[in-house]
């Protein structure tokens, strides 16, 4: 363990021993739990996140953009997991929206999961009203009053409960570090598609089911990017995550509320990427669809497949935010960097179920490291969560550059960093 983490581990025990916010609670009794649903389709035009190139307002809804919540209490203690269908929380708006839920609803930071499903058919999230369009921020305030809502229903209905877990697997995620030698011979790592590439194909399910069996949510997990529209789209969706959220509750009915989180994806692009838009030409069925129906389709098989159900009545929070290494200019194999970075880790434990949000957009051989030191059989690894800290990318791929590590803001031992304060921190529990 190098000096740099042994300091921040220090730091990190400390500021839980003294912030009565950040605190590793643990309860044991019966479990109770209560999910909710409500539409945050834009209302207005708006300037629309993920590519800088893409200048005007959308023109129109292909489907609708929800946030989805499932609620979990036992003992007095709450985990509280919010799925959102927007990009994620930048420019400050993960603070103004998390304060805003802590502040009303009386969770502690740890209980608060606020996450995004990062398609990039969503509006922008900002709340400068001098530098940004008026209606995003309209609708960035409408969306605040909205998560307040969403999150008091599913509290508001909270009921005994039971949860239970499978796994399947799905090949919609692409690996999309491509090499590619030009004419020069030089060779370089694009955006494109590396069929070789790691990827994690596991869907992790969860169904969360009344006493008498009757199923209440269905949330999911898969490592993909909502990259299936390009910058030539100026139509809202969900993507690819967001079209299979909404098959699942087409499937198991409307009474259902099926979440997607998002794994370790950051160099992970579903298959048919960055395409200028839906494609409707007779007897083809456009590629967000096809990819969408495809991963929901997994879900709903592994869900129905899912038959031991258990009452978890123990939950576990804790929260830590890290100053990570940052990159000193174009020096990123600096071994002492002058700065540090941010990044916040959030852990919970339902039973021997674990959950790790990681605030930035993480590469999946991060996710794969956490899972597999990870005390508990079954993880959810979150991005897009309580944070949009960028591109966080492995030590070695410092190396070979390419986009993900050309915009990080992180140094390259910080990966290893995360590694292994989120499995420290997911033992504790």
């Amino acid at each position: 363990m190098n000096a740099i983490f042994s300091a921040i581990c220090l730091l990190s025990v400390t500021a839980l021993a003294e912030d009565p916010l950040w605190p590793i609670t643990e309860i044991s009794g019966g479990l109770k739990a209560g999910a909710a649903r409500i539409d945050i389709t834009p209302e207005k035009p708006v300037k629309m996140s993920g590519y800088a190139s893409r200048k005007d307002l959308s023109t129109g809804v292909h489907d609708p953009l929800s946030a989805r919540v499932l609620a979990f209490e036992a003992g007095g203690r709450r985990l509280v997991l919010v799925s959102t269908d927007v990009i994620g929380f930048y420019e400050g708006t993960a603070d103004y929206l998390r304060n805003a839920l802590l502040g009303e609803l009386g969770l502690q930071s740890s209980e608060l999961f606020l996450t995004a499903i990062h398609t990039h058919a969503a509006p922008s999230l900002t709340i400068n009203k001098e530098r940004d369009h008026p209606n995003n921020v309209e609708y960035t305030e409408a969306l605040k009053g909205k998560l307040i809502d969403v999150v008091r229903q599913a509290l508001g209905g909270m009921q005994p409960a039971e949860i239970g877990l499978g796994v399947g697997a799905c090949p919609v995620g692409a690996n999309r570090r491509e090499l590619r030698v030009g004419n020069d011979g030089k060779i370089s790592i694009v955006l494109g598609r590396n069929p070789n590439g790691p990827t994690d194909k596991e869907v992790l399910v969860m169904k969360v089911a009344r006493g008498d069996g009757r199923p209440v949510a269905v949330a999911f997990d898969y490592a993909t990017h909502g990259t299936s529209l390009g910058p030539g789209n100026y139509t809202i969706s969900g993507d690819v995550p967001g079209l299979a959220e909404q098959f699942v509750e087409k499937i198991l009915g409307s009474e259902v509320v099926a979440p997607a989180f998002i794994g370790a994806s950051g160099n992970i692009d579903p298959w048919f990427r960055v395409l200028p838009a839906f494609h409707e030409e007779p007897g083809w069925i456009p590629e967000p669809v096809l990819l969408g129906t495809f991963l929901g389709e997994e879900v709903v098989h592994v869900c129905r497949a899912i038959h031991a159900m258990t009452p978890a009545g123990k939950i576990a929070t804790n929260l830590v935010t890290l100053h990570l290494p940052a990159r000193s200019g174009n020096e990123v194999a600096a071994d002492k960097p002058s700065r540090t970075m941010p990044f916040t880790i959030s852990v919970a434990r339902l039973g021997d179920v674990a959950f790790v949000g990681l605030g930035g957009e993480v590469l999946t051989e991060i996710g794969l490291a956490i899972k597999a030191g990870s005390p508990c059989p079954h993880t959810f690894v979150v991005t897009h969560c309580n944070g949009a800290a960028g591109y966080l990318a492995p030590k070695d791929l410092h190396v070979q550059e390419g986009y993900e590590v050309t915009s990080s803001r992180f140094a390259p031992q910080a990966a290893e960093i995360v590694i292994r304060e989120s499995i420290r921190m997911l033992h504790d529990l």
